[in-house]
């Protein structure tokens, strides 16, 4: 049983690895066919680092960004090893410093010159490649080390905040390279934001309620898929007049199709409802990040 267990802890560490390296290659793809072209800069440490980049360029400094990204990342990474998880940063550093390799080695061509092709296509991969690395069980590093470390804190997504943050930067970004330059940078980022809201679920609630004739054994099924709660609410069927059973908890999106599926299969006949949680407050059982 133990060593099942650390065999698929390894397959799930080598899958995890696989996504990061997609991650990183992404994103210097994202960058170099995409943003390039059109003076663009990320949001986060990335950003930072291009941002700095294009700085030191007017006074005549080179300062790489591949070493900006490591030099910014380094000192967060060591603060997150001890305060999230020693995985959580091993492949987050992976992804950062992946990214960091491949942009002195890769070279990719634009493909569009086009302003409004280059935002849109940038700006949905971005934010695909930062939701590849969150998935992952890692990160892209900077901000989403900031961004993990509150919202395992207070159970609840910050990356909207995370884009107030990038906006100011564009802002500062606008004042020193043109605000047309600016402008389609928040573009950018609020395309990024948008899918990493859409694809990532750690944080989002949803309630789930099986209603059905033997309580019994939909509670245990609940109980062995996950940690939370269930409350179990005596009802009437309004036709047949027949006495069933509401089992309701709120519980993690991603966790969803999971105990659906143990439900399910010790009691196939169970009506299943699923609705979104807008909001959800009292204790909350958080699965810590590995």
């Amino acid at each position: 049983m133990i060593r099942k267990w650390e065999e698929n802890k390894k397959a799930h560490l080598a899958i995890s690895t696989v996504m990061i390296i997609l991650s990183s290659l992404l994103q210097v793809y994202v960058m170099q066919v995409f943003m390039n072209p059109c003076n663009l800069i990320s949001g986060g440490f990335t950003g930072i680092a291009l941002f700095i980049n294009r700085i030191g360029g007017k006074l005549g400094i080179d300062l790489p960004v591949s070493m900006l990204i490591i030099a910014l990342n380094v000192p967060v990474a060591l603060f997150c090893y001890k305060a999230i998880s020693k995985r959580f940063v091993y492949l987050s550093a992976l992804q950062f410093s992946l990214t960091s390799l491949l942009l002195e080695v890769l070279n990719f061509e634009p493909l569009f010159y086009d302003l409004t092709i280059n935002i849109l296509f940038g700006g949905l991969l971005w934010g695909f490649s930062i939701s590849l690395a969150l998935q992952a069980g890692g990160s892209t590093g900077g901000t989403d080390f900031i961004a993990q470390y509150i919202g395992n804190k207070i159970h609840h997504s910050i990356f909207e905040y995370v884009f107030y943050f990038n906006c100011a930067m564009y802002i500062a970004y606008g004042a020193g390279f043109g605000w047309i330059y600016a402008a389609y940078s928040i573009i950018f980022q609020y395309l990024s934001t948008m899918v990493i809201n859409r694809t990532y679920k750690r944080y989002a609630k949803v309630t789930l309620e099986f209603t059905t004739e033997n309580p019994d054994v939909v509670v245990e099924a609940f109980m062995k898929a996950t940690r939370h709660g269930m409350s179990v609410i005596e009802a009437r069927g309004g036709f047949s007049g027949k006495k069933y059973y509401i089992c309701k908890s709120v519980v993690a999106a991603y966790e969803v199709q999971g105990i659906i599926d143990a439900v399910r299969a010790v009691a196939p006949h169970a009506l299943v409802n699923v609705y979104q949680s807008m909001n959800f407050v009292g204790n909350f059982y958080q699965k810590p990040i590995e």
